[in-house]
């Protein structure tokens, strides 16, 4: 499977929490590095991390673009957190070796933070 449709499958397979289903996709030498964190995952530890993520509620994929056996992709999280619903963007880009994914890096955000004071230009 091309990049751009294993980006597009990961997506479906974590917004319909269909957590059995996402080992299938990553190699067994997978990786993935959280930026934002410095944590990394093989294969079953990003599962459990996934399937067992509190009060995760969807996954959406934006935006992808992909080259050969490579992907980016642009996705919005909602979760909720002490019965509030929260908002997320995260960056994916993953790596495909033998049509699955081996190498994945996640850079996310919470989408309500507000920029810090004076660091942005006057208009």
């Amino acid at each position: 499977m091309p990049a751009q449709e294993m980006m597009e499958q990961l997506a479906k397979v974590i917004d319909a929490h269909q957590w059995d289903e996402l080992a299938a996709l990553l190699h067994p030498e997978f990786s993935c590095l959280y930026v934002h964190t410095g944590e990394t995952f093989d294969r079953d530890s990003w599962v459990r991390t996934n399937a067992e993520y509190p009060g995760f509620q969807n996954f959406r994929l934006l935006d992808c673009i992909a080259d050969g056996e490579r992907a980016a992709g642009r996705g919005h999280v909602t979760g909720m957190t002490d019965g509030e619903l929260q908002h997320f963007e995260v960056a994916t880009f993953i790596t495909l070796r033998d049509g699955l994914i081996v190498d994945m890096t996640e850079v996310w955000t919470d989408v309500d933070l507000t920029p810090p004071a004076g660091t942005r230009p006057q208009a």
